[in-house]
């Protein structure tokens, strides 16, 4: 099968004859970078995937309405970042106690996820991503993984290129100062 560009795959989504093989096309397109974007946010595979499930359901629903105000792509990130957000919010509501709350920690999940095979300096990175901030958790993922440009985000996180720039630079130094650290 051919790769579609964005413009083909929507232009064939237009179509009903033509819809489920532009889906196919959209998820065979996106679904690696979706995942790896969701999993980076979450830390755990079977989350992830679950969590990856209801982003293309979203997507199938929605497709037909996507007013092409941005690119595909911005839009496809956008749903699987607010899924994986959410998902993240309910995990810490979940917690009966405000102590568990405070307990619920990616870190300590990543370390307990089975498919994880990162040495001692990826765990590490990895911990010092989780004990960001949300916010600047998510800025620099997008940025620092997924190589996505601050006008890019700024329109799929509604905020401006300069408060990314700022929360990218405060996460690094974060990030830095962690990994730096003796535990």
């Amino acid at each position: 099968m051919q790769h579609l560009s964005d413009e083909e795959i929507l232009a064939q989504f237009a179509q009903e004859d033509k819809r489920e093989q532009a889906y196919t096309a959209l998820v065979k397109k996106y679904q690696e970078k979706l995942y790896w974007h969701i999993r980076r946010m979450v830390m755990v595979h079977d989350d992830a995937d679950d969590i990856l499930q209801n982003v293309f359901l979203k997507i199938w629903l929605h497709l037909d309405g996507f007013r092409q105000d941005s690119k595909l792509y911005t839009w496809l990130y956008r749903i699987a970042t607010n899924e994986a957000l959410t998902f993240i919010n309910k995990q810490k509501s979940k917690a009966t106690t405000p102590m568990e709350k405070e307990e619920y920690d990616l870190s300590a999940t990543l370390r307990a996820d089975p498919y994880f095979e990162g040495d001692e300096l990826q765990i590490r990175l990895q911990e010092a991503i989780a004990s960001l901030p949300d916010k600047q958790r998510q800025v620099f993922l997008l940025r620092y993984y997924d190589e996505i440009k601050y006008e890019e985000m700024a329109e799929m996180l509604g905020t401006s290129v300069g408060a990314l720039k700022a929360s990218y630079h405060h996460a690094a130094k974060k990030i830095e100062k962690y990994l730096l650290s003796e535990d």
